[in-house]
C-alpha cells in the first residue's frame, strides 16, 4: 500500500534516526515521526511524503514506549529546546553512542571502530550558562492558552520549530538555573509595562528585542544583555537599575543595540548600563572574563569533562607543539599550554582571536600563540610542524582543502572534536589512508536533545 499525504496509519516505531525522530517502515517504506522513541505504538498522521522517505507526527498514542517519561517542562513538543524531555535519559545517552558508531559505520565505512559508551552529564536540567529569549509580537498560544483572554501580540521567549516569527511565551526554562527564569519573568514583566513596542519578526519594526542571560559556574555572577533595535536609555537604564536592585547576582547589565533585520542577537554596537562588561567563569583552573558577544562553551561542567578526554588522547609530555585548528577563544589552546612546549591556534573570528589572546594574558599564559584567518588559508603561514593535531570544526567539518593540508602536514597523533557525528565520519574517512581511528568518545554536552559531541583519537599509520 503506498504512503499519501495526510494518510493515517497504526505503527510501531522500531528505532530513532540520527536527528532525533523515530523511525518505522510501512511496506518496507521509512516514515520518520517528531517525538516518538523506539517502542511507540502509534496513529501516525503523513504529513510530508517524498520519494525515499516521509515524514508523520503522532495522531495518537496507542500504547507508550517503556523509554517514554513524562517531561517535566509545559512546553515539551512544542519548543525547540530540547526535543527529547520525553525519553528516560538513559536511553537518550545510549542512542547518542550508536549513532556516531553508525555514522562511522555508515558514513565513514569503519563498522570496526571502538565507540566508547557515552559520557553522561551529571546535570541534565539546569546545565545551560547561556540563554537567548526572543521577544515577537506573534505569540504562539499552547493548546492549554487558546481558551484564555491572552494577549496574542506580546511574547518573551523561545521559537516554535518551522516558524521563525512565532515565540512561545516562555515563563520558565529547566535547562538555565532558576535565577535566570526569575530575571526572565522580571523582564517580561517591565517591558509588558513599558509604553516600547516588542520587535517584530516579520514587520521588523518595534524596540525590545531579545534578552540574552548568561550566568557563571565559578563565580555565580550573572549577565543580562538586552538587545534593542536603537538606543533610548530612558527605556532600558531603569531597567537595568530594576535588575541589579532585585538581584544581586547580577553584576553585569549590558545593551547591544541593532538595526539589522537578521535574527541574532548581536548588537552593532554595545553600552554598559550597569556593573561590570564582563562575568569571570572557569573550565579547570583556568579563569575566562566572558563578555555579551564572545563565545564560551555552553556547558561549563560538560566543557570540563570534554576536554579532560581531548588532553588524555592527546597524551602530551611538555615537549610538543601542538597546533590547534578552529580554536575559537583559546579554551583548548589554554587546557592544554601546561603540558605542551608550545600551542599554535588558528581561527578566522577576530574577536575570539582577540579573547584568546587576553584570556592567555590573564592566566599568565606564555607559550600560546593565535594566527586570525580561514584554516584553509592560514596553515600555509604555520612554519611549526605540528607533533600533535587538534581539530575542532563546525558543524559542517573541515574544507577539502584543510583535509589536503592535513595530510601534508602529517603529525603523528590527531585529536578531533566533533559536534557532528556524520561529519566526524566523512572527515575521517578523507583521512584513512594516512591516519587509523584507534577509539572515539562521545560526551554528552546537550541533554534531552539528539546533539552529541565526540572525540576521536586518531593515530598515523
Amino acid at each position: 500500500m503506498p504512503v499519501k499525504k495526510q494518510q493515517l496509519v497504526e505503527c510501531e516505531i522500531t528505532d530513532v534516526a540520527f536527528g532525533g525522530k523515530g523511525l518505522t517502515k510501512i511496506d518496507g517504506f521509512a516514515v520518520f515521526v517528531d517525538q516518538t522513541v523506539t517502542g511507540d505504538r502509534i496513529l501516525a498522521r503523513i504529513i510530508r511524503k517524498k520519494r525515499n522517505y516521509a515524514e508523520a507526527v503522532v495522531h495518537e498514542m496507542i500504547s507508550p514506549s517503556p523509554f517514554r517519561v513524562e517531561p517535566p517542562c509545559p512546553y515539551s513538543g512544542y519548543c525547540g529546546g530540547c526535543k527529547w524531555q520525553f525519553m528516560d535519559y538513559a536511553h537518550q545517552v545510549y542512542l547518542k553512542q550508536r549513532h556516531v558508531a553508525e555514522s562511522l559505520s555508515h558514513i565513514g565505512l569503519m563498522p570496526d571502530i571502538t565507540v566508547h559508551e557515552t559520557i553522561p552529564s551529571d546535570l541534565i536540567f539546569g546545565y545551560r550558562n547561556k540563554m537567548e529569549f526572543s521577544f515577537s509580537d506573534r505569540r504562539w498560544l499552547m493548546p492549554s492558552e487558546m481558551e484564555a483572554a491572552l494577549n496574542p501580540d506580546f511574547a518573551l521567549g523561545l521559537h516554535v520549530p518551522g516558524t521563525f516569527y512565532k515565540v512561545l511565551d516562555t515563563r520558565a526554562c529547566l535547562l538555565q538555573p532558576e535565577l535566570g527564569n526569575e530575571i526572565l519573568d522580571a523582564v517580561r514583566t517591565f517591558v509588558r509595562a513599558s509604553d516600547l513596542p516588542v520587535y517584530g519578526l516579520r514587520s521588523h519594526e518595534g524596540f525590545w528585542r531579545f534578552l540574552m542571560v548568561r550566568h557563571s559556574v565559578a563565580t555565580d555572577q550573572w549577565m543580562v544583555n538586552i538587545v534593542t533595535s536603537r538606543e533610548d536609555r530612558g527605556a532600558v537604564d531603569p531597567l537595568a537599575e530594576m535588575l541589579r536592585r532585585r538581584f544581586p547576582g547580577v553584576t553585569s547589565v549590558v545593551n547591544n543595540i541593532t538595526a539589522r533585520t537578521s535574527g541574532v542577537a548581536i548588537g552593532e554596537r554595545e553600552i554598559l548600563l550597569s556593573g561590570n562588561p564582563v562575568i569571570q567563569d572557569a573550565i579547570g583552573p583556568y579563569q575566562f572574563d566572558i563578555s555579551a558577544n564572545s563565545f564560551f562553551q555552553t556547558h561549563t561542567r560538560g566543557a570540563a569533562r570534554l576536554y579532560r578526554i581531548v588532553s588524555e588522547y592527546a597524551a602530551l609530555t611538555g615537549t610538543e607543539t601542538v597546533l590547534d585548528l578552529y580554536c575559537g577563544t583559546g579554551t583548548i589552546a589554554i587546557w592544554l599550554s601546561s603540558m605542551a612546549k608550545e600551542v599554535i591556534g588558528v581561527e578566522i573570528v577576530e574577536s575570539a582571536v582577540a579573547d584568546a589572546v587576553k584570556n592567555c594574558r590573564s592566566n599568565t599564559i606564555d607559550n600560546c600563540r593565535f594566527v586570525q584567518g580561514d584554516v584553509k588559508d592560514a596553515l600555509a603561514s604555520i612554519e611549526s610542524t605540528p607533533d600533535v593535531l587538534i581539530i575542532d570544526p563546525p558543524r559542517a567539518g573541515m574544507h577539502a582543502d584543510v583535509v589536503r593540508q592535513v595530510l601534508t602536514l602529517g603529525p603523528e597523533k590527531i585529536v578531533y572534536v566533533s559536534c557532528n557525528p556524520a561529519t566526524l565520519a566523512r572527515d575521517v574517512l578523507a583521512l584513512k589512508d594516512a591516519y587509523v581511528v584507534a577509539e572515539v568518545q562521545p560526551v554528552d554536552m546537550f541533554p534531552h536533545t539528539f546533539h552529541i559531541e565526540a572525540v576521536a583519537r586518531l593515530v598515523k599509520k
